[in-house]
């Protein structure tokens, strides 16, 4: 009895508080301990009950006040994100700080609200910002460059574009800033873009990073087609691509000499005439201004005419400069290797069987056209048929998911599960420990008034005849003597009536004579 009151107070108590208890969902996810602090403050202030998971980096509310709460928390500016933003200015007293103040707590906001703009982005848990704002010297006309890191938390891996933007976003908002001077590092310590001033074509990648990326690009599309083809896990693919990193310029002249064009056109004429005097000598008396007949009788001896045309022309002339920039390709090598084919003989065993050449032609084909095969350039592309030394049985086996297969238990699905099996297992207890005793007890005294009603006396048994001496003797005893106690339970029964009616007679004399008169009234 006291381990059944024990489990009755421990089921109703765990029903109770499970029906009373309200339905907790996620308010804030991924909380560093300041805004864990700060919201729990609050929530303690508002009397609302609240769970903490994660060691507090998770905070569980009800789910009907889930909305307000986040409204509520956002009016406060909660979470901060584990940095501090502008907000720093709200309460700051401006006429007793310094510039040297100011200018900290200005580099403070700006660090903080970088680190929440990069935790916005996805796969991004937490970020730290460090800004390096260097002021220029006086009397100096070199202006040092701001520089900046930055650290993540990340889930899976960044993709480099993503990188990238992190870097252009910083950048950005920083004067003077240029995404060459910006490093960032993941939590393990690896360096995800180096800030040393890398090439701006480049975008910050070195060549390695490129050419590693290439290679990584075209050796997972190799193998997804491949894989698809042969099966998952029956294929490795290897790649090596060769990059010309040189930067070319070349300029080049074109001339057409069958494209003239007239620029310029000049002409020239020039005439002269010689005369002869008559005495052919030069005197004072020929110079004399009464000798000037004499000189109009000179006649023309010799005449010159002299005609000159210049004409320039334009021949057309094609000007081409070609810029080739560092990182071309100048070959792609291809290695692939494929497994057989595994099938099972009458006894139930794997037999390997090679591929044919045709498909191995075919795939060579598949390769040649997702890596963009150029023969000129050299490109090698090789796919060979060996048996792996792991079998497929080795492998993981990727079949069809059953029914089984497409339920997905979260770890809310168990809790409840876990629950709904507890309350069964408690209800199963109550049955059998609680409910079948009381209704046994209840049905025990209507049975026993039952063999109380008067029944008829059974007759007696015939007389057998003697029992030979090899016949059982038992079973005839038996049932004489169960006979024999009915018969005294019987009687019994009818002695406490009689003793009953006998009592009730000397109690009430008057209605017992009543009654025996009545009966004897009545016709027989």
């Amino acid at each position: 009895m006291i381990a059944v009151t024990v489990a009755l107070i421990g089921f109703f108590s765990f029903v109770i508080m499970r029906v009373t208890s309200p339905q907790m969902t996620t308010l804030f996810t991924d909380l560093s301990v300041e805004d864990s602090s700060s919201i729990i403050k609050e929530l303690e202030r508002q009397a609302i009950p609240f769970e903490l998971r994660n060691d507090g980096a998770i905070v569980m509310v009800p789910k009907d006040k889930v909305t307000r709460l986040r409204m509520k928390l956002a009016e406060g500016g909660l979470p901060k994100g584990g940095g501090v933003g502008y907000e720093i200015f709200d309460k700051s007293d401006a006429l007793g700080s310094t510039s040297f103040v100011q200018n900290i707590n200005h580099l403070r906001a700006l660090e903080g609200e970088l680190a929440r703009t990069i935790r916005a982005i996805d796969r991004i848990q937490a970020a730290r910002v460090h800004l390096v704002l260097p002021e220029r010297p006086l009397f100096s006309r070199e202006v040092p460059e701001p520089s900046a890191s930055i650290v993540l938390r990340v889930r899976g891996a960044l993709e480099q574009q993503q990188v990238r933007a992190i870097r252009h976003l910083v950048a950005s908002a920083v004067k003077g800033l240029k995404p060459q001077r910006v490093s960032v590092v993941d939590e393990a310590g690896q360096l995800l873009a180096d800030g040393a001033a890398a090439d701006a074509a480049n975008g910050g990648v070195s060549s390695d990073e490129r050419r590693v990326g290439f290679e990584k690009r075209l050796r997972s599309e190799v193998e997804s087609i491949v894989s698809s083809v042969v099966g998952s896990g029956r294929a490795r693919v290897q790649l090596s691509a060769d990059f010309d990193y040189n930067k070319v310029t070349q300029t080049s002249d074109k001339f057409d000499p069958e494209g003239r064009v007239l620029r310029s056109s000049q002409t020239r004429e020039e005439s002269s005439a010689t005369a002869d005097n008559r005495d052919g000598q030069v005197t004072v008396n020929n110079e004399l201004p009464g000798n000037q007949r004499q000189d109009n009788a000179t006649t023309a001896r010799d005449q010159t005419k002299k005609s000159e045309e210049t004409n320039n022309y334009e021949i057309s002339r094609i000007t081409k400069t070609e810029v080739t920039e560092a990182g071309r390709v100048n070959r792609i090598s291809v290695a692939v290797l494929v497994d057989g084919i595994y099938s099972k003989n009458d006894k139930g065993e794997l037999v390997y069987q090679a591929r044919d050449k045709e498909q191995l032609d075919r795939i060579a084909a598949l390769v040649r056209s997702a890596i963009g095969f150029d023969q000129k350039r050299g490109d090698q592309v090789e796919v060979v048929n060996l048996r792996f030394a792991e079998g497929p049985s080795a492998l993981p086996i990727n079949e069809p998911a059953g029914f089984m297969g497409m339920l997905q238990f979260t770890k809310d699905d168990i809790m409840n599960l876990i629950e709904l099996v507890v309350m069964m297992l408690l209800g199963l207890v109550v049955v059998f420990m609680v409910v079948r005793p009381l209704v046994k007890r209840i049905l025990s005294p209507d049975a026993t008034a039952s063999n109380n009603s008067p029944a008829p006396v059974p007759a007696l048994p015939e007389a057998t005849p003697a029992p030979t001496p090899g016949q059982n003797l038992i079973p005839g005893t038996n049932a004489t003597a169960q006979m024999i106690d009915v018969a005294q339970v019987q009687g019994q029964v009818h002695a406490q009536s009689v003793h009953r009616v006998g009592e009730l007679a000397e109690r009430n004399p008057n209605e017992t004579a009543s009654i025996i008169r009545q009966w004897l009234s009545e016709p027989a």
